[in-house]
């Protein structure tokens, strides 16, 4: 029997998603279907892996079989989910670049106030990214 091969998919990213440093969502999407298909599964994945890095200084984890690279800032928690098998570097060029078009968005004022006054141009640059 051959070695199992996963299916190519488009989706580098997984998911991504923006908490507040209580580990409540701010903005998240996920681009699999597959994994976390229902809201309370998401929202249960994320406080674990709020959990598991608001306290921590490194800025990548496994978790329930996702790489997933972060970055925290004043309030904020931005995360970037892949596949176990995904690159790193291009998870972390996409956290950086989510967090670089956010911050400019917002005038380099990143906090939770401003992401929620605008979220509609957060939730769209999001989706550009992807």
């Amino acid at each position: 029997m051959e070695g199992l091969l996963l299916e190519p998919t488009l989706y580098t990213v997984k998911g991504i998603a923006i908490l507040d440093n209580d580990g409540n969502r701010i903005l998240a999407k996920y681009y699999d279907k597959n994994i976390f298909p229902t809201v309370k599964e998401q929202k249960t994945f994320e406080k674990n892996l709020f959990n598991k890095t608001h306290r921590a200084n490194a800025e990548i984890i496994m978790l329930d079989g996702l790489t997933c690279v972060y970055r925290s800032n004043v309030d904020l928690f931005f995360y970037v989910m892949g596949s176990s098998q995904e690159n790193e570097l291009i998870l972390m060029s996409i956290l950086n670049c989510l967090y670089d078009s956010v911050s400019q968005i917002l005038r380099k004022n990143v906090e939770k106030r401003a992401v929620l006054e605008s979220l509609d141009v957060v939730m769209l640059a999001m989706d550009e990214i992807c």
